[in-house]
C-alpha cells in the first residue's frame, strides 16, 4: 500500500515546497526588477535658487523625473500634486532626500522664471531638500525629454503647448527603469510609485 501511493505522496512534497518558494519569493524577495529601458542622458539647468545642477549632482538616488510648465491649465498642477503626495510617503521613513529625489524641469524658461517656478512648487509644498525644479533652454529640455524619456512637447509657447504626462523612474546609475501615464490615475497611484522607487533603493 505505501509503494502504491509512493508517487503521490512524493509530488504532494514536491507541490508543498513549490508553493513554500513561490510564497517567500512574492511576499519576501518583492516583485520582479524592473527593466532597463535607457540610460538618461547627462544636462546643467538652473535650479530656484540659481544654483547649476546636474545630472551628477543626483547620482546615487533614485529619481522621479516630470517636465511641466507653471501656466499649465489642468494636468501639470494635478500631476505636481501627486508627486507631493509621493513626497510625503517617502519622507515617512527619510527616504526623500536622502535616497530619493524629484526633479521637474519646466520646458517653458521664457514665462517660467525662478520666481514663478518656486511659487509653483510653494503651492505644493516641495521640499527643496529633495526636490529640484529645474530651467534650461527650451530646445535642449524638449531633446531631453524625447531622447531620454520618449516625452514628446510640441509648440513654442503656453498658448500653443502639446505635452505627454508621464512621469519618468530612474534608478541610482542614471538608467530608466519605468514611465508612468499620468493621464491615467491608475497608473499614478503615490503608494505604488513610492513602493517603486523603494525597491530601486535596495537594489
Amino acid at each position: 500500500m505505501l509503494k502504491k501511493y509512493k508517487w503521490t505522496w512524493m509530488l504532494l512534497g514536491l507541490a508543498l515546497i513549490m508553493a513554500v518558494y513561490l510564497t517567500w519569493n512574492t511576499v519576501f524577495a518583492g516583485k520582479e526588477k524592473l527593466p532597463e529601458i535607457r540610460e538618461v542622458q547627462s544636462f546643467s539647468m538652473e535650479n530656484v535658487d540659481g544654483r547649476t545642477i546636474s545630472l551628477d549632482d543626483t547620482a546615487g538616488k533614485v529619481r522621479l523625473f516630470y517636465f511641466y510648465f507653471t501656466s499649465c491649465p489642468d494636468v501639470c498642477p494635478i500631476t505636481t500634486f501627486t508627486l507631493s503626495q509621493v513626497q510625503d510617503l517617502l519622507k515617512e521613513d527619510d527616504t526623500f532626500g536622502n535616497d530619493a529625489s524629484f526633479v521637474s524641469i519646466s520646458f517653458d524658461p521664457k514665462v517660467d522664471t525662478r520666481e514663478k517656478i518656486k511659487t509653483f512648487a510653494d503651492r505644493f509644498h516641495a521640499d527643496y531638500a529633495g526636490w529640484y525644479f529645474l530651467r534650461g533652454d527650451m530646445n535642449q529640455t524638449k531633446q531631453l525629454a524625447r531622447d531620454s524619456f520618449q516625452i514628446l512637447i510640441e509648440g513654442e509657447s503656453k498658448d500653443d503647448f502639446a505635452h505627454m504626462n508621464m512621469i519618468g523612474l530612474v534608478d541610482k546609475n542614471n538608467n530608466l527603469r519605468k514611465v508612468y501615464n499620468a493621464f491615467n490615475t491608475e497608473d499614478v497611484q503615490p503608494e505604488a510609485i513610492a513602493a517603486d522607487i523603494r525597491a530601486l533603493i535596495k537594489e
